[in-house]
């Protein structure tokens, strides 16, 4: 039977389509191989750089990392986080700084430093100034500032000396902010760090008029508790104090003290000779001073009382007489004025935001 050309063109196009299919298969074979090999590792060639799209070739190439090491550069190591710590900025005055009564010089030290190194290297320099002189180091690890002495052995970026400005010898004056400074610069000379020195003209100005206001409220209460006849012998004295709670330091004092330690008032010799706890037994005295000072006290008028009420008990139990400096009779006139007295000084100091009793009261009035 003769085969027409409609015929002879289908099974041509047939053939066309069986040939595709069969590449397809192929094709799809081999990229299937190819998935495998690379899945198992199969060592499949990489492209060399000139095989490489233009914009891959100028890339930066980042390291493969695995497992454990990962993690590792994940976490940054303590090295890192040390010196991070290092450069933040600590807060700008400790607590225990007052910048109405400190001139405070920072200091920042490019590699960290011991504080006993700095202390040594400055003392030199700095031991001519009238006033005290305080120093704070920044902890990095507790994120605060701590006082710092000679014999401190911690390192750090961040160091600060504060010089108080006023006590009650007088305000400061300009040689001792000129020596600070200087001494100060000489100091970070050595250890290669960089000190902020604040103007000296508004410290001065500052402390003057700190001065003045700490002068018009200062005040100390004294009364005296002298004997009629017989002297005063010291074994009984001392019982007498020591019942009513003092206790004599090593000042030759007999101290009343607050629930933190502070001394609230003294009992202490009329004669020149001072209280010794060896002697107290052949001790005698024709008489004791009680003093209170007031701008170093909370409740000021509490304390007094508790002071008189103490020269009652000597000189009942020691046959003596409660006398003022000119040793006439401390009255109830006389105490009803003081009791007004303390409590205006305290009210200006409290006014003037400076607590009778607090720290920073007991620097100033010092």
């Amino acid at each position: 039977m003769a085969i027409s050309e409609l015929q002879m063109g289908l099974v041509g196009a047939g053939g066309i389509v069986v040939v595709c299919i069969f590449a397809f298969n192929k094709w799809q074979e081999r990229k299937q191989r190819k998935q495998a090999e690379l899945a198992a590792g199969g060592g499949a060639q990489a492209p060399v750089l000139s095989e490489m799209p233009a914009d891959q070739g100028t890339r930066t190439r980042m390291e493969p990392v695995i497992g454990g090491e990962a993690a590792a550069r994940a976490q940054p190591s303590a090295k890192t986080l040390s010196d991070a710590s290092a450069r933040r900025v600590p807060p700008l005055l400790p607590p225990e700084v007052d910048e109405r009564a400190d001139w405070v010089v920072r200091i920042e030290s490019i590699e960290p430093v011991v504080a006993g190194r700095l202390w040594q290297a400055s003392a030199q320099p700095l031991e001519t100034i009238t006033k005290p002189v305080r120093w704070f180091g920044f902890s990095d690890l507790d994120n605060r500032w701590e006082s710092i002495g000679a014999n401190s052995g911690n390192s750090y970026h961040w160091v600060c000396a504060a010089l108080q400005l006023v006590d009650r010898r007088g305000p400061a004056g300009d040689a001792d902010l000129n020596r600070l400074a200087d001494g100060l610069q000489h100091m970070c000379d050595m250890f290669m760090a960089i000190p902020s020195v604040p103007a000296k003209g508004e410290a001065l100005v500052r402390a003057a008029e700190l001065d003045r206001f700490c002068a018009g409220v200062d005040i100390q209460i004294g009364v005296n508790v002298v004997a009629r006849e017989h002297l005063f012998v010291g074994t009984k004295l001392r019982g007498l104090a020591e019942v009513a709670g003092l206790e004599l330091w090593s000042d030759g004092c007999f101290h009343a003290r607050d629930e933190l330690g502070n001394s609230l008032f003294v009992l202490s010799n009329l004669e020149p000779n001072l209280f010794v706890a060896e002697d107290m037994r052949t001790l005698t005295t024709q008489g004791v001073t009680l003093m209170l000072d007031v701008p170093r006290v909370a409740d000021g008028v509490r304390v007094f009382e508790r002071m008189m009420s103490l020269a009652q008990q000597l000189a009942d139990g020691l046959n003596g007489a409660v006398v003022d400096d000119n040793r006439s009779p401390f009255g109830e006139k006389a105490v009803g004025l003081i009791r007004v007295q303390i409590e205006q000084f305290q009210g200006q100091m409290g006014e003037y935001g400076i607590a009778p009793g607090s720290v920073l009261a007991r620097r100033l009035f010092s």
